[in-house]
């Protein structure tokens, strides 16, 4: 986890003798983090404790880093991204001009400026490239030697990483609106497809064929998120304003289809009944544990549900704005105490605490709408694609150091200190410190 102390080396004049003093020597952390530090050497905390504490911090003051571009490839929108977690050095990227492009996210230069460079691209020149705009991109959850994307060219094709040759080519009836395969599957390698028909499809790897599908829904498939901690739990949103929870190994229809009301038939009594939205249901994403199931609708609203009951949280998030025809990629956060989650809104990525429903804030920088954004949990980073062409790196500010002063500048220095940024000491101080 990205934490150390780091050390100031500071000289400041002395009026009365007019001598340059020996610099004084200090952490650049908080009281309160010194004491997260403290804990966790003398065994008090585990460490863990101190690990989410600064991984909180970090998302906190995340903002858009001047320093840091990626290559712009895209002739068109960016609409997905997806970093591989192995090494957690690698982003796919894929357009609305068809185009899949490899970026490598390591600074290789060592030095504050740096771009990141494309080291792979499926561009027009390429006879393999997707004939119209590429809707999802995903690594292949265990190997950086394969990927997959899919299409509105009515394909998922399944790509050799070396060679950037599609190993193997999946066929369909409609248009693709996404795809996703399993992070934690070990007993099968099957990828979950949401297409124009409201049919789930099923293609497995190892056959290279489709071997099954899920009827439920009664509109187009336009999301679909397996669970990060049950490889065969698998949920699906559809325009038919439903989202269904499926065990893949039952072939008796879904476990459950989420409802607004949890159940209330005095409230539902004017809605459909048993809808997850008043509109077309087009985000998905379960957290980091897969306890709880975040989704997005076109009614502006976003809900928190139970993962195993289905039960909605209630959690008010307000008015969420969503006017996305396909697919609405959002992100949560991993290892924070709370956990958030980042959501297209417009030309911005709006981000709101995950339990209670609160906005954050509005990460501001694209000059268009955002379409897709990709969180790091190694680094605390963000990654947001839009309408633009650009993809942006949203990257934690790093710490104003903490400066011993002696005699009356001391208590200055200390107050402006103190207000460089409220989101520290909201998250982290007290008057008890």
């Amino acid at each position: 986890m990205v934490f150390s102390i780091l050390l100031i080396r500071l000289t400041h004049r002395v009026p009365s003798s007019g001598l340059w003093r020996t610099p004084v020597l200090l952490p650049q952390c908080s009281q309160r983090q010194q004491g997260f530090l403290t804990a966790r050497r003398i065994g008090v905390d585990d460490p863990v404790r101190l690990r989410r504490a600064e991984s909180t911090r970090r998302v906190l003051s995340l903002e858009l880093n001047h320093d840091r571009d990626v290559d712009r490839i895209h002739g068109n929108g960016v609409n997905s991204l997806d970093i591989e977690v192995i090494e957690g050095r690698y982003m796919l990227s894929g357009g609305a001009d068809g185009v899949v492009v490899i970026y490598d996210l390591e600074n290789n230069n060592k030095k504050p400026q740096y771009t990141c460079k494309a080291v792979g691209t499926v561009g027009r020149s390429s006879r393999h490239v997707h004939k119209f705009s590429v809707e999802t991109v995903q690594w292949y959850p265990h190997d950086t030697g394969m990927f997959i994307s899919s299409s509105f060219d009515k394909t998922m094709k399944v790509w050799d990483t070396e060679t950037l040759k599609p190993a193997e080519v999946f066929h369909f009836e409609g248009n693709v609106y996404c795809h996703h395969m399993s992070p934690v599957a070990r007993k099968h390698t099957l990828i979950a497809v949401g297409t124009k028909d409201p049919k789930v499809q099923l293609c497995d790897l190892k056959s290279g064929s489709r071997i099954h599908v899920l009827q439920g829904h009664r509109g187009e498939v336009l999301s679909v998120r397996w669970s990060p901690r049950y490889e065969h739990i698998l949920a699906t949103a559809s325009a038919d304003s439903r989202v269904r929870v499926w065990d893949v190994r039952r072939a008796s229809g879904s476990l459950f289809t989420l409802d607004q009301h949890n159940g209330d038939k005095s409230k539902a009594a004017t809605e459909a009944v048993n809808t997850a939205h008043n509109g077309r249901v087009n985000g998905l994403c379960f957290t980091a544990d897969g306890l709880f199931l975040l989704t997005a609708g076109t009614d502006d609203r976003m809900r928190l549900w139970n993962s195993a009951t289905g039960e909605n949280t209630l959690v008010n998030y307000g008015k969420v704005t969503n006017s996305s025809r396909t697919c609405l990629r959002l992100a949560v956060s991993r290892g924070c105490s709370p956990d958030f989650v980042f959501v297209p809104c417009g030309s911005s990525v709006a981000m709101y605490s995950l339990h209670s429903g609160e906005l954050v804030t509005m990460l501001r920088g694209h000059y268009n709408n955002v379409d897709c954004c990709e969180f790091h949990p190694d680094y605390q980073e963000l990654y947001s694609g839009g309408k633009d062409c650009n993809i942006l790196a949203w990257v934690p500010v790093l710490r104003q150091p903490d400066v011993e002063e002696e005699g009356p500048a001391a208590g200055r220095a200390g107050g402006q200190q103190a207000a460089v940024n409220p989101a520290y000491a909201d998250a982290w101080s007290s008057d008890e410190d």
